[in-house]
């Protein structure tokens, strides 16, 4: 079917319901905040439509051990057809979101799968959870030259490298060029880089000595680089230097005060707080610095008006609508939220929880919406933080309780079970975990894809899941 252009036909996937229809909600994203707010809508009077360019939800706070060989992909991830299978409101879309139309209520879509032509989907409250990615400070040529655990395929990308750097050493007979691949850089100390830091240096201490005749793993150098003079900025100083000790007892070196200036096939420049750039031989680099919010966030900002901070973050009034569209809200840490109280844009951290729980409010303000009824502003309940370094190593910041070692270590097993979806991942990532901790050994060390190990420039094999991520 053509327009009158001759063009392909803009297709709605609306255009064909019966009757009267419900009151229509799209949800973007089937992160921890657009799958949340799914959920508080199930059984509402409502058509909810939720977009994803992905057919899963991925539990990313785990991402960074697929990328180390502990956990496998599908431990980690649900299909989102399966979670609300049993949702007769709900329907999913594989598709990407590109845009949008406020005046029309109109979201434009680009299909994950082959299909021709334009596409959107009407709504009457519009749901916009589409996270954000790592920020390279201007150097976006260095993204294809490091790996990222923000995505599945990135993931699997990592895991491909780490492991491949250690095959590689093997086969190369110059001690220099092998001690290259020996190194890791892991550039930002951060929960994500504390943890791959911690992960990686186990991987090399603990499972892989004894596979290899030529290399010892145990040799592998770990860098973990931070700009900010402490690990965990965002944890109290006590806990940062209790996990810089845990991490010097894995053997890893902690450099602050530092920045990465530049990335090279075979090295990388780590600049010091005097100005004094270093060389070092390394060919595997791990992105975990830097936010910069999705792209859809300065596309809502520019539809409506509204201010977007430095790294693209919208600001959303405290009920977590956009400014002037009260039928748009967007969550999670591509935006953030101004204080009802003093008027102030305040940037919460881009965790799980402050998703979920902007999750839940939203399916909340909908539903009291649709019964004429008001609802609070939203606020942020913290918890508290944790992040693991290795094995009983580990820090928390409950509420104020500090604590560290296996106490803390153990909490984020709990914790992070809990928030696992579906029973069956709960159980089968006990079990990999338990079998983890009793043979020090690793059951997903996989290099699915070593095509990419013949180019000269090649930093790493790409693997088939990264395609366009």
């Amino acid at each position: 079917m053509t327009g009158d252009n001759g063009s392909p036909a803009e297709h709605r996937f609306d255009e064909a319901s019966p009757g009267e229809p419900l009151h229509r909600v799209v949800v973007v994203g089937g992160g921890f905040g657009g799958l949340q707010t799914v959920k508080a809508l199930r059984g509402a009077p409502v058509e909810v439509t939720l977009i994803d360019r992905n057919n899963y939800h991925l539990f990313q706070p785990l991402t960074y051990q697929v990328a180390t060989g502990a956990l496998s992909p599908d431990e980690i991830g649900k299909p989102l057809r399966t979670i609300f299978r049993g949702a007769r409101n709900v329907r999913v879309l594989m598709a990407e979101a590109t845009g949008f139309d406020l005046e029309r209520h109109t979201v434009f879509l680009r299909p994950a799968v082959a299909e021709p032509g334009p596409q959107t989907v009407r709504y009457d409250t519009l749901v916009v959870a589409s996270g954000s990615n790592y920020a390279y400070f201007g150097h976006d040529e260095w993204r294809q030259s490091t790996h990222e655990v923000k995505s599945l395929g990135r993931a699997l990308r990592a895991r491909a490298g780490i492991l491949a750097a250690f095959e590689a050493a093997e086969l190369e007979p110059d001690p220099e060029v092998s001690a290259g691949w020996l190194t890791f850089v892991v550039v930002g100390a951060g929960s994500t880089g504390v943890e791959m830091a911690g992960q990686i240096a186990e991987l090399a201490r603990d499972t892989l000595p004894g596979d290899f005749r030529t290399i010892d793993p145990r040799a592998g150098r770990v860098l973990l680089v931070e700009q900010a003079d402490r690990v965990l900025p965002g944890f109290p100083p006590s806990l940062s230097e209790r996990a810089a000790r845990s991490l010097g007892e894995l053997g890893v070196t902690v450099l602050t005060g530092r920045t990465v200036v530049g990335i090279e096939p075979d090295h990388v420049q780590i600049q010091s707080a005097d100005g004094a750039a270093e060389p070092v031989a390394a060919r595997t680099i791990v992105w975990a610095a830097g936010v910069a919010a999705s792209p859809l966030s300065r596309a809502l900002a520019e539809a409506s008006g509204s201010d977007v901070d430095r790294a693209g973050r919208a600001t959303v009034q405290a009920d977590l609508t956009l400014p002037g569209h009260p039928e748009v809200i967007a969550i999670g840490d591509m935006v953030r939220v101004r204080d009802v109280r003093t008027g102030i844009a305040r940037t919460l951290p881009g965790v799980a929880p402050v998703a979920m729980q902007q999750g839940r409010y939203a399916g909340r303000l909908i539903r009291r919406r649709l019964e004429g009824r008001t609802l609070p502003p939203w606020r942020y309940f913290d918890k508290g933080k944790l992040a693991t370094i290795g094995r009983t190593r580990a820090v928390a910041d409950i509420r104020g309780l500090h604590l560290g070692g296996f106490p803390a270590w153990l909490l984020w097993l709990i914790v992070h079970l809990a928030y696992l979806i579906g029973f069956e991942n709960r159980l089968v990532v006990l079990v990999r975990w338990s079998s983890n901790f009793c043979t020090h050994g690793r059951g997903a060390r996989w290099i699915t894809d070593t095509s990419e190990l013949s180019r000269e420039d090649a930093r790493v094999p790409l693997v088939g899941a990264d395609a366009g991520e």
